[in-house]
């Protein structure tokens, strides 16, 4: 099935393939003609998928920082990243993000998906929470507790991370400028209670940088996660920032597991279709999907979001 303008994220197959073009062959054959390339796509994987984006075999909607892969910790996906305290660091967190953009702007892709960084822990809060959401219930005594420690510490030292996040942001912002180069930074909504931005601070932060290539890239999945462990209200909050959405990872989260079909694997045929106006507006729609998921499942899947999309519009 020809999924059109659709993408597809590496992070579905990557982990079976050190070959970038039998890992690309792959996503060709499920019926995308372009790809996202995430975090974990290597140089290696790129030896043999850049020779594929120079002949016109693949295009590349979007790369997702820090981009090519990095064996790093301090600058992995789940990091404070842009918002560093040590100025050091804060530097070499920008610097990495000019090489994807850098990546991103010679394949062609329209965005960088960004994990701009989050308020550190010094346990992982985010994995406790879950734990006792799964064993007891988020109306626990538990959770509640525990809850409310998280978000006392997060609403305090917060601003101060989204300040440096913000400062970086400029920087990268500038430096596209100069360039002159046609991309977007998509600020990504996270999977994490500590992780920044919410829907509200990734308002706040992009209408800061009115006139910068800085937009909303929105995780439909992790929204839906962080909605049901209470962080905000995704609907609610959805409506004011969809202006500044440049991206979008389309995927469906079961309780709080997330990468799964759309409709499919949820069984609920009328959930998810709070987001097909924001998947049918978003200038890039990438299925970012969990290796379980079957090609029969995301055949079925793509099916029912773009008949109901096309019956959306008339």
């Amino acid at each position: 099935m020809d999924k059109g303008d659709y993408s597809y994220s590496t992070c579905w197959n990557i982990k079976n393939h050190k070959d970038g073009r039998a890992m690309i062959e792959e996503i060709k054959r499920l019926g995308f003609g372009s790809v996202e390339l995430n975090y974990n796509v290597t140089q290696g994987h790129l030896a043999a998928i850049e020779p594929m984006i120079e002949r016109g075999e693949i295009r590349i909607s979007s790369v997702h920082h820090a981009f090519p892969f990095i064996d790093d910790k301090e600058y992995d996906t789940d990091s404070v990243m842009l918002g560093y305290k040590d100025e050091s660091k804060r530097r070499r967190a920008v610097e990495l993000l000019k090489q994807s953009v850098e990546y991103a702007v010679r394949y062609g892709a329209g965005a960088v998906v960004v994990h701009p960084g989050e308020v550190p822990f010094p346990v992982n809060v985010d994995a406790q929470l879950k734990r006792i959401y799964r064993d007891n219930g988020p109306e626990s005594i538990e959770y509640r507790e525990l809850w409310e420690q998280m978000a006392k510490q997060r609403d305090s030292e917060a601003p101060a991370y989204l300040d440096r996040i913000r400062r970086s942001l400029e920087e990268i912002s500038e430096y596209i400028a100069r360039k002159g180069y046609r991309v977007a930074i998509g600020i990504e909504t996270r999977a994490r209670c500590n992780q920044i931005p919410t829907l509200r601070e990734a308002g706040e932060l992009i209408a800061g940088l009115k006139g910068s290539p800085v937009g909303l890239w929105y995780d439909i999945g992790h929204a839906m996660m962080m909605d049901r462990m209470g962080l905000y209200d995704n609907l609610k909050d959805l409506p004011a920032v969809s202006p500044y959405i440049v991206g979008v990872h389309i995927h469906e989260t079961i309780g709080l597991s997330d990468h799964w079909c759309p409709y499919v694997h949820s069984k609920d045929d009328a959930y998810f279709d709070h987001f097909l106006e924001i998947i049918d507006r978003s200038p890039i729609k990438v299925y970012e999907l969990k290796s379980q998921c079957l090609t029969k499942e995301i055949d079925k899947s793509h099916a029912l979001i773009t008949s109901k999309i096309a019956s959306m519009k008339g």
